[in-house]
């Protein structure tokens, strides 16, 4: 199903969201509000109304630049969160890194994608216990449109970036388990002035 990119049809949490034209288009203008404006991995997104999500297909396209303001360590963060629990104590995340695609350093360039899951299994907590499999590199970097495409199925999600047949990413047991459900929401973090469009969410039918 092709959902309507607009305000009217989202819920912000921790973020500041509108209307805006690009190119001809309608997008969706999504910021971090001002009360986690410094902490990472929060539940800080624009989240769709009225859906609850558990397997299927999750597409859209995003565009991230950093804004005039953004500290040293903004890099771009743009993605998507799923199964947002209703209260949005939980759930679970894909986001890129654009400028670490841009960069000569082979550190940052390893860190071009990132899955975590909310709370408490943020980027900081995979890189302190060394626990590899949640981050990998990318390709692609700001100011550009991105399609995003999540394949969810159970506790596996693939991650696929501009039609490539390959995923960026796949991750095997979700933090939150085969059985999570919730909403959908358009993730963004430090720094970012992030867009997105043209999203479409394919729901697998319950066997």
């Amino acid at each position: 199903m092709r959902y309507e990119v607009s305000d009217e049809q989202f819920e912000t949490v921790n973020v500041l969201a509108e209307n805006r034209m690009i190119d001809g288009e309608n997008t969706l203008r999504v910021v971090k509000g001002p009360e986690k404006l410094m902490r990472f991995d929060e539940n800080t997104y624009a989240r769709l109304k009225d859906l609850t999500f558990h397997n299927g297909i999750i597409e859209v396209k995003m565009l991230s630049r950093l804004l005039p303001d953004a500290p040293d360590f903004a890099r771009g963060f743009i993605g998507i969160a799923f199964r947002i629990s209703p209260d949005d104590s939980e759930f679970e995340s894909f986001y890129i890194r654009p400028t670490n695609a841009m960069t000569d350093d082979p550190v940052r360039r390893a860190h071009g994608c990132q899955y975590f899951s909310y709370p408490g299994y943020t980027f900081a907590y995979f890189r302190e216990y060394g626990i590899d499999g949640y981050e990998a590199p990318m390709n692609c970097g700001l100011d550009k449109w991105i399609k995003l495409k999540a394949v969810i199925h159970d506790d596996t999600a693939a991650f696929y970036l501009n039609d490539s047949k390959t995923p960026v990413l796949t991750v095997s047991g979700m933090k939150h388990g085969a059985d999570a459900k919730g909403s959908v929401g358009f993730f963004v973090d430090i720094g970012t002035e992030a867009f997105f469009k043209d999203l479409v969410i394919t729901q697998e039918e319950s066997k």
